[in-house]
C-alpha cells in the first residue's frame, strides 16, 4: 500500500467508511419457538420496544434468539477449559444475524434464593461496607471476612514437614481466621427447632412407613439407608427403640454403612433434615415442602445475634456510633444520607464508590429496601430493578441491554423514573431493547416491533415496525387498544362482610387498621415498598378459606407441561384407560409408556462436552414420546399423543360431548381457556412458557381449591392491553360467583374496576406504611389527595 492510497484513506469522509454501515441489527429467518421466518432491522444506539399479547413470540425474538446468540458468541472466546464451567447454550434457529453487540440481561428471574444471599451481598454495597469497617471501624478488629456473616473463625495448630535442601523437617504451625459470622446461627439470624412428632409417627416402625418427611417413602433410598445400616430394628415402633437405637435415630454423627452392596454416608435423621430442608430459602422451596416446613420447624431470631447474623466482635466495631449491622438494616435512602455525610479521606475513593451505588438505589425506586433483605424476599420487579445497579455507573457503551417488562410492580408515579433510567442508557450510545406492554413505557420508543397476531400458534410474526405514530395508527391489536381507557363502573356491588385488620405492623407497617369488604372486587394499591403485600400476605393470606395466587415461579422441568401441572392428565389418562381396558400408567411419557429410546423425552441429547448439549428428534417415536404400542389405542378415535399435541380450545371441545366426554377434564380446560390460554397446547413445556403464561396457569389451577377469599398479587404481569379486559371478566365471574376477590394491582384499569380501593403510602419504606386512602375508585378520583388519586384521575380524563 503507497503513501498516498493511505493519505486518502484517511481522508476519506467520515460517513462513507464501511465501519459506519453496521448501524442496524439484522435478524433473518428466525423459527426460535414459535416464530414463523420472522425478519426485523433493530436501529442500533436507540431504545426499540417490542409488543404483543402474551405467547406472540417477543420473548423468543429478543431473548431466545438475539441475546441468546450475543452471550453465546462471547462464550466462545474464552478457552475451552473456561467454557466448561459455563452453561453450553445451543445456536438459536435461525438464518442470519448481524450486528449484534455484547448484550446485557436484564430479566425478571428471580435473584439466587439462597438465605445467605441479601440485597447488599447481591450488589458488592456489603462487600464495600465491611472494607470501609476494616480500614477505619474502632476498635479495629481484623480484615473485611471479620464483618462477613459467611465466613466462621476458625483457629488452628499442628505440626507441618517442610523439605528443605533434601532434607525434612518438622515444625508446629498455627492459623487463625476471624470471621463474622455469629457461631449460635451460623450466620443465619434464626435457630430453630424442630417438632419430632411431624418427622415420624412413633407407633409405627420403619418398615411400616413411620416417616412422615416428603420423599420418605419405605422403599426409597431415604428410608433404606436407615433399614440397611444395622443400627436399628426396622421392625420395631419408634416408641419401643432403646435410648442407643434413639440416639443413633435421631443424632448419630455421619459414618460410612454398606447398604447391601452400595457404599453410603449415614447420619440421624435431624441433622439430616436440617441439612436437606433448613439450608434452603423458605420462598424457593416447592409448596408441599415449604407446608412440611412451615408445619414441622419453629423458626425464632437467634438470641446470641438478635437476627443481624454477625458475632459480637464484628459488632462491637463502628463508625460514627454505627455498627455494620445497623447500617445494614438501615433504609438505603437514609444509609446514603448518612455516608454522604462521613467525612473520611483515607477512605474517599471507597466512600464514592459506596455512595454511587445506593444513590442508584434510590434513583431506581428502590430507597425503601435495606441491605439486609434477603434476595429470595423481592419480587420479580425488585429482582430486575437490583440487577440495574451495577450497570446504571457503567462507562460501557455501543453495549445491547435487554430489559423484561421492567416497569412490573411499579405504580404508575414509578414507571416515569423507569422511563428517564432508559433512556438514559441509551443516551450513553446502547441499545436497549425492552419488551413490554404498558403504554407510559411504549411511547417513549424510537422503534416499535410488534408481534402477532396471535399467541402460540397464532403468532410469531411481525405485524407492525415502525414508530409510535405508526402503531397507533396501524390497525394490530395493539395499535387498536393502545389508547383504551377503562371508565369507573356505574354500579358497584354490596360488601356482604367485612375483613377486619387491627394495627396491621409487618414491615414497614405503622399499626393500620382497615375493614376490606367481603363478596366485592378490592384493589390494594400503593406506590412499590408502600406494604401492599405486607398487608394483605401478612394480614389475610395463610387463614382458612383464603387462596393465595403469588409471583412466585412455577417450577418445572421440559418433562413438565400444562397438562401435568393442572392434573388433567390424570383424568385424561383414566378415561383412555377405560376406554382400552388397560392399566392409566401406559398414558403417562413419564412412566410405563414412554418410548425405550428417548425415555419419553420426544428428543435425544447428545452431550459434546464444552460445546452446547445437541439436540435431535427421536428415530423411534418421531417425537410423540410414546411407545408405539401405546399409541394403537385411542379415545374418540385420537391415540394419546394426538391429545396432547391439540390446543386447550380444540380439547375443551373434544372432552365436552361425544365418546371422549370427561367431565374432569372439561372443568379444567374450561378454567385455562376462562385465563386466556386456549391457544397453548397441552403437552407444550412449561420451559416454553412465558411469565405471564405461567402466572395465568397458576391461576387456573389455584382457581379449583374451595377458597372463599382470593388474593392475586398482580395479575396483570405479561398481559397485553388487549387481555386486561379479559381479565376483568374473569375476576367479574370469581365476585358474581359468590367469592370475594382481593387483587394487589397498579394497573389503573383494574382500579378503575373495582368496587372498593385501599391505597396505601403517601411513600415507600417508612415513609409508606400507612392508610391514605379507603373508598370507591369515584371518590378516589374525586379526592385526588393522594398519587394514585391523581394518576387515576388523569387515566380516565377526568
Amino acid at each position: 500500500m503507497t503513501t498516498d492510497t493511505l493519505i486518502a484513506m484517511t481522508e476519506t469522509p467520515m460517513h462513507t467508511r464501511a465501519a459506519d454501515s453496521h448501524d442496524v441489527i439484522r435478524v433473518r429467518g428466525a423459527r426460535e419457538h414459535n416464530l414463523r421466518d420472522v425478519d426485523v432491522d433493530l436501529p442500533k444506539r436507540r431504545l426499540t420496544v417490542f409488543t404483543g399479547v402474551s405467547g406472540s413470540g417477543k420473548s423468543s425474538l429478543v431473548f431466545g434468539t438475539i441475546a441468546a446468540e450475543s452471550q453465546r458468541m462471547i462464550n466462545e472466546t474464552y478457552s475451552a477449559f473456561v467454557q466448561g464451567f459455563m452453561p453450553s447454550q445451543a445456536r438459536p434457529d435461525v438464518d442470519v444475524l448481524e450486528g449484534l453487540t455484547t448484550a446485557i440481561i436484564v430479566d425478571q428471574e428471580r435473584m439466587g434464593a439462597n438465605s445467605r444471599s441479601t440485597v447488599g451481598t447481591a450488589t458488592d454495597a456489603n462487600t464495600m461496607l465491611r472494607i470501609l469497617f476494616s480500614r477505619i471501624g474502632d476498635p479495629s478488629i481484623g480484615s473485611p471476612q471479620a464483618f462477613s456473616f459467611n465466613v466462621a473463625s476458625i483457629s488452628g495448630a499442628g505440626a507441618v514437614t517442610i523439605e528443605r535442601g533434601g532434607q525434612s523437617t518438622r515444625e508446629r504451625r498455627s492459623f487463625s481466621i476471624t470471621g463474622g459470622m455469629c457461631p449460635r446461627c451460623e450466620g443465619m439470624g434464626t435457630v430453630n427447632d424442630i417438632d419430632r412428632s411431624q418427622l415420624y409417627d412413633a407407633t409405627k416402625s420403619l418398615n411400616q412407613g413411620a416417616l412422615t418427611i416428603p420423599g420418605y417413602t419405605p422403599d426409597g433410598w431415604g428410608v433404606r439407608i436407615f433399614t440397611g445400616s444395622g443400627f436399628l430394628d426396622a421392625d420395631k415402633p419408634i416408641q419401643d427403640f432403646t435410648e442407643r437405637e434413639l440416639h443413633d435415630f435421631l443424632h448419630k454423627e455421619p459414618v460410612k454403612v454398606k447398604v447391601g452392596d452400595i457404599n453410603m454416608t449415614y447420619e440421624g435423621l435431624i441433622p439430616k433434615v436440617q441439612k436437606s430442608f433448613l439450608s434452603k430459602d423458605r420462598e424457593a422451596m416447592q409448596p408441599h415442602i415449604r407446608a412440611f416446613v412451615d408445619r414441622a420447624v419453629t423458626f425464632t431470631t437467634c438470641p446470641a445475634c438478635e437476627g443481624t447474623r454477625l458475632s459480637e466482635g464484628a459488632r462491637s466495631s463502628r463508625i460514627a456510633g454505627r455498627n455494620i449491622a445497623e447500617l445494614c438494616a438501615m433504609q438505603i435512602s437514609d444509609l446514603a444520607a448518612w455516608t454522604r455525610a462521613l467525612d473520611e479521606p483515607s477512605v474517599r475513593p471507597l466512600l464514592t464508590v459506596l455512595q454511587e451505588t445506593l444513590d442508584s438505589f434510590v434513583a431506581i425506586g428502590l430507597g425503601y429496601l435495606s441491605l439486609d433483605r434477603t434476595t429470595g424476599t423481592l419480587s420479580g420487579g425488585e429482582a430486575q430493578r437490583t440487577k440495574m445497579i451495577r450497570h446504571l455507573g457503567s462507562s460501557l457503551t455501543d453495549v445491547t441491554y435487554v430489559f423484561d417488562e421492567p416497569t412490573v410492580g411499579l405504580h404508575p408515579h414509578d414507571i416515569q423514573r423507569m422511563n428517564e433510567l432508559l433512556l438514559r442508557l441509551r443516551d450513553k450510545g446502547n441499545t436497549v431493547l425492552v419488551v413490554e406492554h404498558k403504554p407510559e413505557t411504549i411511547t417513549i420508543a424510537d422503534h416499535v416491533v410488534d408481534l402477532g397476531p396471535g399467541a402460540g400458534t397464532g403468532g410469531g410474526q411481525v405485524t407492525f415496525q415502525g414508530s409510535v405514530d405508526g402503531l397507533r395508527a396501524s390497525d394490530t391489536l395493539t395499535g387498536r387498544h393502545f389508547d383504551d381507557r377503562a371508565a369507573l363502573k356505574p354500579a358497584l356491588r354490596r360488601p356482604t362482610g367485612v375483613i377486619e385488620i387491627r394495627g396491621a405492623d409487618r414491615h414497614n407497617l405503622q399499626g393500620v387498621d382497615v375493614d376490606v369488604p367481603l363478596g366485592v372486587l378490592v384493589v390494594v394499591t400503593g406506590v412499590a415498598g408502600s406494604g401492599k403485600s405486607s398487608l394483605i400476605h401478612g394480614s389475610v393470606a395463610g387463614h382458612p378459606g383464603v387462596v393465595t395466587v403469588d409471583q412466585s415461579p412455577i417450577r418445572g422441568s421440559r418433562r413438565s407441561n400444562p397438562a401435568t401441572y393442572t392434573g388433567l392428565l390424570e383424568p385424561i389418562r383414566k378415561a383412555f384407560a377405560k376406554a382400552n381396558g388397560v392399566k392409566p400408567a401406559l398414558f403417562s411419557s413419564n412412566s410405563a409408556g414412554a418410548c425405550p429410546n428417548c425415555n419419553g423425552a420426544g428428543v435425544v441429547f447428545t452431550d459434546l462436552g464444552v460445546m452446547a448439549s445437541v439436540s435431535t428428534v427421536c428415530e423411534v417415536c418421531e417425537g410423540r414420546r410414546f411407545d408405539a404400542s401405546v399409541l394403537e389405542y385411542q379415545l374418540g378415535e385420537r391415540d394419546i399423543s394426538e391429545v396432547l399435541a391439540m390446543s386447550v380450545t380444540e380439547a375443551e371441545a373434544f372432552f365436552a360431548d361425544g365418546p371422549a366426554r370427561t367431565p374432569a377434564a372439561h372443568v379444567i380446560l374450561t378454567r385455562l381457556t376462562d385465563v386466556g390460554l386456549g391457544y397453548i397446547s397441552l403437552g407444550q413445556p412449561l420451559t416454553t412458557l412465558s411469565g405471564g403464561e405461567r402466572q395465568r396457569l397458576k391461576l387456573a389451577t389455584q382457581m379449583a381449591d374451595s377458597g372463599e377469599v382470593y388474593i392475586l398479587d398482580e395479575p396483570t404481569t405479561g398481559l397485553h392491553l388487549a387481555d386486561v379486559e379479559n381479565l376483568l371478566g374473569l375476576l367479574d365471574r370469581l365476585v358474581d360467583s359468590g367469592k370475594s376477590v382481593i387483587v394487589i394491582e397498579h394497573h389503573q384499569a383494574v382500579m378503575a374496576h373495582a368496587d372498593w380501593i385501599v391505597d396505601l403510602g403517601p411513600g415507600a419504606g417508612h415513609d409508606g406504611g400507612r392508610l391514605v386512602f379507603t373508598g370507591t375508585p369515584a371518590a378516589l378520583v374525586a379526592d385526588r389527595s393522594t398519587l394514585t388519586g391523581e394518576h387515576l384521575a388523569r387515566y380516565i380524563g377526568s
